[in-house]
């Protein structure tokens, strides 16, 4: 392109201890290609590495070194969006929603850079990583795997140690929603039906019952929320995601 196009960034899933940046939803890309988006797939460290909030905090990094080589790679840095699914769908949302990580101050270039973005697309998203939220929601007391070293525990039983509570309540995206947050649009690929008492993680991780708790508060506090379930598209709904991220790189563009 003859000028900065706008950037989606693709943040990979697989509970935090694993998946890879090549999980690349081929046809969303090349839509976003087609229509002058340009596309990254980042990769982040993972939890036999280290726990939160080192996986939120790679993600930024690379948001902000993107942006300070926005000449480079001939992108708008005022123009970015973000997606994921499962993990990636939970830093995306944090992003989205967290306040701003830029250090103004830094000596370091990179770290000057916001990590504030326009827009986020998070499927099979978890709005909260609280095992005492999902134990709610959900009236289970089975908690998945995954968060043992996310938040540095030994066993399941540390989920009742309130030296973590903090920690649980950091890496909740919708802790840190404000009425000035980023626009979402999400998808739930598994039916939107009543689970059993007592249900499993497996049953439970990527229930759209999450997304429709995130949508209350989001409608709440009058931020821009589509919920999109499998009951209205039993695929990925490439075609109006990349509407979605397009509408909102030409209402930023348009306001410049």
């Amino acid at each position: 392109s003859p000028t900065p196009v706008p950037l989606v960034i693709y943040i990979h899933g697989g509970g935090f201890r694993g998946g890879d940046k090549h999980a690349v939803n081929g046809p969303l890309l090349d839509r976003l290609l087609a229509q002058g988006v340009s596309f990254v797939s980042l990769n982040y460290r993972l939890t036999d590495v280290g726990p939160f909030p080192m996986q939120m905090h790679d993600c930024a990094r690379a948001l902000q070194h993107i942006r300070h080589h926005a000449a480079d790679y001939n992108v708008d840095p005022k123009c970015v969006g973000l997606m994921g699914g499962s993990a990636g769908s939970g830093i995306s949302q944090w992003l989205a929603f967290h306040d701003d990580l830029a250090e103004p101050d830094s000596p370091d270039p990179i770290a000057r850079q916001s990590t504030r973005v326009l827009c986020a697309v998070p499927y099979g998203a978890q709005c909260s990583y609280d095992p005492r939220f999902i134990a709610e929601l959900f009236d289970t007391d089975q908690m998945h795997s995954c968060f043992i070293p996310f938040f540095g525990m030994t066993t399941p039983r540390d989920r009742s140690n309130p030296k973590l509570f903090p920690l649980f309540e950091e890496s909740s995206p919708i802790t840190h929603l404000t009425a000035v947050d980023a626009p979402i649009f999400l998808y739930y690929s598994q039916a939107n039906e009543p689970l059993p008492k007592n249900s499993t993680p497996q049953q439970h991780i990527h229930h759209p019952k999450f997304g429709v708790v995130l949508k209350e508060k989001m409608d709440e506090l009058g931020i821009e929320c589509t919920l999109c379930l499998r009951e209205q598209s039993p695929t990925f709904p490439d075609a109006e995601v990349a509407a979605f991220f397009v509408r909102h790189f030409s209402a930023n563009s348009a306001g410049k």
